[in-house]
């Protein structure tokens, strides 16, 4: 087992441990854990399988632009199949299953098709079954389409209640980061009519999971503290587990309430999730950066994290990803997780080099060089008599060039890596017509 507990660190509750099941077998987690943050926890680093070749598939963020975490939650009518793991929080009795495998998660046949990639190009099957053609609803169809696609909807009648509302304010606020916060405080003090919006549990953004320190507090101490003085104004209105999804004409924001999707037993007077309608005179948004992968051969493996996510499961769920990370980087994100993964008993290593207590400025696996395709091994690393360096290349491929998941794989459990960082958020649908009442 790779992943585990820390014994100490993270905003998560040690004192409320919640039980949980995955593909059927009991597991402990905390409260304020994620599912992915609970399976990692308990040494889970398989949850999924790939669309068409069902490669294995881990958690890759610990947010929202999770793209292989997709377990399916709950069952019967409340089944919710292509649920983000990473955005589910955890709650006593929650059930959850993968997806897209059998007869297991483990040994899953469909992954046979693996080896037939070669020959199963993009839409072979529209040229390949055409004949005989009563073949393609009987067999041919049902047969593509049980082996492909991820979770399934359930038959049975939803039984929760759902409503939609409208909301008026000055200010709209998308985003409960560090910028989200500061324009929602100074608006709400100037008198200003503020609607806060984000899609996690808690107000913070990247302050939950940064140990920096503001005005003498811990970041996520921070953001508590001015979350709390935001719900306090009468004028402002802050929304949590809230997702906004369009920009519309005249202002008009659609967003999508999660109000009881945290609980195994919604209260019937409440809805489980309401559709808001928001038209705000100005609209900022402050949804921050999506960090962006790195493109290599294997980075698609369970076991390969981005560096932010791995920074988040540290210093908010007190998990760490794996005993011996070894950190892949073009930017100087890698060289602040090397110097904070240290804290946590952890040896860090990297492609480069397996020197687990060499200063930060060593571990980083590789530079990207501006201005061309260069990428460069640390010239410490280099001349490691132990070292798995991918030598420096240009622009021609070399066959020294090596894979930074197989030079790390035979000495490191976990690869964070991360290749900077680009902006997310909404962009203005113009052709979009006012929604209906």
């Amino acid at each position: 087992m790779s992943s585990y507990r820390l014994p100490k660190r993270g905003l998560v509750d040690r004192n409320v441990p919640l039980s949980f099941t995955f593909d059927g077998r009991p597991m402990q987690g905390l409260e304020g854990d994620t599912l992915a943050s609970a399976l990692l926890a308990n040494g889970r680093m398989l949850v999924g399988r790939s669309f068409k070749y069902h490669r294995p598939r881990g958690i890759l963020t610990a947010g929202a632009a999770e793209p292989n975490a997709l377990v399916t939650v709950g069952r019967g009518g409340r089944a919710e199949p292509n649920t983000r793991a990473t955005m589910q929080e955890l709650y006593e009795g929650l059930e959850a299953r993968s997806q897209n495998r059998w007869p297991s998660l483990a040994f899953d046949i469909g992954a046979l098709n693996g080896l037939l990639s070669p020959f199963l190009g993009a839409g072979f099957y529209y040229k390949t079954f055409m004949w005989p053609a009563p073949l393609w609803e009987k067999l041919y169809e049902p047969v593509i389409r049980r082996a492909a696609g991820l979770g399934k909807a359930s038959y049975e009648a939803d039984p929760d209640a759902y409503e939609k509302s409208w909301a008026h304010c000055d200010l709209l606020v998308i985003g409960a980061g560090p910028t989200g916060l500061a324009a929602a405080l100074t608006a709400g003090r100037a008198g200003a009519r503020v609607i806060l919006v984000d899609e996690g549990s808690l107000p913070g953004g990247s302050l939950l999971s940064d140990t920096a320190t503001i005005d003498g507090k811990a970041a996520a101490d921070f953001a508590r503290d001015t979350s709390d003085e935001l719900r306090s104004m009468p004028n402002v209105q802050v929304l949590v587990r809230t997702t906004a999804f369009g920009w519309y004409d005249g202002n008009v924001f659609g967003a999508v309430e999660r109000v009881q999707k945290h609980v195994r037993e919604p209260a019937s007077h409440l809805p489980v999730e309401r559709l808001w309608r928001i038209v705000a005179g100005k609209a900022l948004l402050a949804t921050g950066a999506e960090e962006r992968p790195l493109v290599f051969g294997g980075n698609d493996r369970p076991g390969v994290m981005m560096a932010g996510a791995m920074r988040a499961y540290l210093n908010r769920y007190g998990v760490a990803p794996g005993r011996t990370p070894a950190i892949f980087t073009t930017n100087d994100t890698g060289y602040t997780l090397a110097r904070r993964s240290s804290r946590p008993r952890a040896s860090t290593s990297s492609p480069s080099s397996t020197a687990a207590r060499r200063p930060a400025s060593t571990i980083a696996a590789k530079h990207a060089l501006s201005g061309k395709r260069w990428f460069a091994a640390p010239r410490a690393a280099r001349r490691s008599r132990r070292s798995k360096s991918i030598t420096a290349v240009g622009p021609k491929r070399s066959r020294s060039m090596r894979s930074p998941w197989r030079a790390a794989s035979t000495r490191s459990s976990i690869l964070p890596a991360t290749g900077a960082a680009s902006p997310s958020g909404l962009r203005k649908r113009r052709h979009f017509s006012r929604p209906g009442a």
